[in-house]
């Protein structure tokens, strides 16, 4: 079984698919880290690639951690603590470093319940849209551990420190309308519209200046890391980037000429 469907159409939009409903698309196992991981190495390579949209198959998001390995010698969990701490850097942690180091965007659309790393799935993506059955939950705290795949950083940056500390230390699941709410989501539609929601989002970002996407996209990320003088510094050099790219001397010609670019990517 493929654990990681991949689709592109013609607009360059990437569908990655959890496909281990089995699991409701645990993403614990090292073999489901590894097909997303390729996965997401492959879009990100992708010349054509211009927006990577990920769901999952069947009716969960992600479960995050396979309950049924969380015994100790069984998936993450090992009998000496030490090697515990290694499964995790070796397996799980490399997903939000992968999700970190990504030009191309990423779109989760949010099929159903997200619940612990699920959850923390959706949050390494840079934008999320829910249908109204998706269930959100930084659920750690009621197996007795805490978010070992970044989600104690990943959470407050999204939803605050306050909304994070309730739904971290409490455990309890937020529904798509409290999600969308607390800005966890942008946007709730019904269940049998999410994809083609999700598509249109990815298409509006699709249509401009790949480079231009990309560029911006990473100087998002980096925002939330560097002091304002640093951040400047890489500001203007993504701008010098920019300004030689084929793609911007198309926008400010079709902008003269009142008519619609055409951008390759270049």
């Amino acid at each position: 079984m493929t654990l990681v469907t991949t689709s592109k159409d013609a607009n360059g939009i990437i569908t990655l698919t959890l496909n281990d409903p089995d699991t409701r698309n645990a993403i614990s196992d090292l073999p489901m880290v590894e097909a997303l991981l390729e996965a997401l190495v492959a879009a990100n390579a992708d010349p054509d690639g211009r927006v990577i949209i990920l769901t999952g198959n069947g009716k969960a998001f992600s479960s995050g951690g396979n309950i049924k390995k969380m015994g100790k010698d069984q998936g993450l969990a090992a009998s000496l603590p030490a090697r515990t701490r290694v499964n995790y850097r070796q397996g799980i942690q490399r997903l939000p470093l992968a999700f970190e180091a990504l030009d191309i965007p990423v779109i989760a659309a949010v099929n159903g319940p997200a619940i612990g790393a699920g959850c923390d799935l959706s949050l390494m993506c840079d934008l999320r849209i829910a249908g109204e059955s998706a269930l959100f939950a930084e659920s750690f705290v009621k197996l007795g551990i805490v978010p070992g795949d970044g989600g104690a950083w990943l959470l407050p940056r999204v939803v605050g420190f306050s909304k994070a500390c309730e739904m971290a230390l409490t455990g309890d699941p937020v529904d798509a309308q409290e999600a969308r709410a607390i800005g966890l989501v942008s946007k709730v539609v019904p269940d049998a519209e999410l994809m083609e929601a999700a598509h249109a989002l990815a298409l509006r970002i699709a249509v401009n200046p790949t480079d231009a996407v990309r560029l911006t996209k990473r100087l998002l990320r980096e925002s939330t890391t560097q002091r304002l003088d640093q951040f400047l510094e890489l500001s203007a050099a993504f701008q010098a980037l920019a300004h030689a790219t084929g793609d911007h001397a198309e926008a400010l010609a079709a902008m003269l000429d009142k008519r619609k670019p055409t951008f390759k990517g270049r």
